[in-house]
């Protein structure tokens, strides 16, 4: 091999091998370093400039369209529209968010059309109602917007549970305001797996249909209502902290539910941390104060004689055995009784500090509840209360 040759496979490496690529069938002394230099050196500048030249040309393209986008007006259909389709308007909802989800649903071609609407007619945006309303696909934007002002066209049922209903309670008013039979709503409470009962209820729904004002769509059943309920009530049991409270108290996620619903029925506002602390005292220190290990709670009592649970008792009624005596039987009712909204359930959870035994609420016109750490002061609250009696119709 000559100098020549020996220096150009030397360079060839140093390249990457290039020298071959192409030229493998030619004799090495035929091939002129000067000149492939120069070949290289051409295809390169030309791959640049037709990079460049491409570049250039997409780039300006994209400039004209950007431009055409931002100065023209937003994508909107002309209307008027067709078929149907259910949007739900949540409350706290701004007009993104309702652009957002008319132009998903497509509604409406382009959220920024409506959001333009609802700029000019900003007024009557502003009194949009939360509900469900009945709309077309492929509307015109404004046209959109004229539904959603008017309040004739919210499509939905509102429904006010109260805390401290029973379940039977419940399914009475579902019953009243829809127009579904009974047999619906019971059929749809067996299935606890679809409610979205947790485990410890075992498929008893009583103390889980979570008490509030719902609005309910059109097009809602009696399984899609009751769960509804269910799954608020598993916001206000995580709002609370009931499983990481019922370990750090001693007790099981389900007995904190029975203890709730016998706060909501025993107290109200302020008092109701104190009166959980009473039911806990009890509970775990039988026979202190002049206790005999029992709550003697009216209103469990009730629930076990399937009756109303602010029913006055007759002494015979403390008397009957049933679970739900808390008279006659120590311990927890084997179940909720009612259903304990937010602030009944936070109360079990988390209990006032304090040695109470007994409360007597002594005026039932504003609600006034006194504690008692012994049985005699307990007495004394109880001649006032009877005082009150003598002088008050509310007894």
């Amino acid at each position: 091999m000559t100098e020549e040759h020996t220096a150009w496979a030397d360079e060839s490496v140093d390249q990457g091998g290039l020298g071959d690529i192409g030229l493998a069938h030619q004799p090495r002394s035929h091939r002129s370093k000067k000149k492939r230099r120069g070949s290289v050196g051409c295809v390169v500048v030309l791959v640049v400039m037709a990079l460049l030249v491409a570049g250039l040309y997409l780039g300006l393209t994209k400039g004209v369209d950007w431009a055409k986008d931002f100065f023209s007006d937003p994508e909107d259909y002309p209307g008027p529209g067709k078929g149907s389709v259910l949007i739900e308007v949540v409350s706290g909802d701004s007009a993104t968010d309702i652009a957002e989800t008319l132009e998903d649903a497509d509604v409406v071609a382009s959220s920024e059309a409506f959001v333009d609407a609802a700029n000019a007619r900003s007024a009557e945006a502003a009194r949009i109602q939360a509900g469900f309303y009945e709309m077309k696909k492929q509307m015109k934007a404004d046209d959109a917007l004229s539904i959603l002002v008017d309040p004739g066209n919210v499509s939905t049922t509102t429904i006010t549970i109260p805390e401290g209903w029973r379940v039977v309670d419940i399914v009475d008013r579902l019953v009243e305001k829809t127009d579904f039979k009974r047999a619906r709503f019971e059929k749809a409470l067996e299935d606890s797996a679809a409610l979205g009962l947790p485990a410890y209820a075992k498929g008893n729904p009583e103390g889980y249909l979570f008490p509030a004002t719902y609005a309910f769509a059109p097009n809602a059943t009696p399984a899609s209502m009751l769960k509804a309920m269910v799954d608020r009530w598993h916001q206000a049991a995580d709002d609370a902290g009931l499983e990481e409270a019922a370990e750090k108290l001693g007790y099981t996620p389900a007995e904190l539910m029975t203890v709730a619903s016998l706060v909501e029925a025993e107290g109200r506002g302020a008092d109701m941390p104190k009166i959980a602390r009473v039911i806990y005292n009890r509970l775990e220190n039988p026979g202190t104060a002049g206790t005999i290990g029992r709550l003697q709670i009216d209103a469990s009592v009730n629930y076990g004689l399937n009756q109303k649970l602010g029913v006055t008792l007759t002494q015979e009624q403390r008397d009957l055995d049933t679970p739900y005596n808390t008279y006659v039987r120590s311990g927890l009712p084997p179940t909720p009784i009612e259903a304990p909204g937010d602030d009944a359930i936070a109360a079990a959870a988390h209990p006032a500090d304090g040695d109470w035994y007994y409360y007597v609420t002594v005026n039932l016109r504003t609600g006034e509840t006194k504690f008692a750490e012994t049985y005699d002061e307990f007495l004394t609250y109880k001649n006032e209360y009877t005082r009150y009696c003598q002088t008050s119709k509310a007894c």
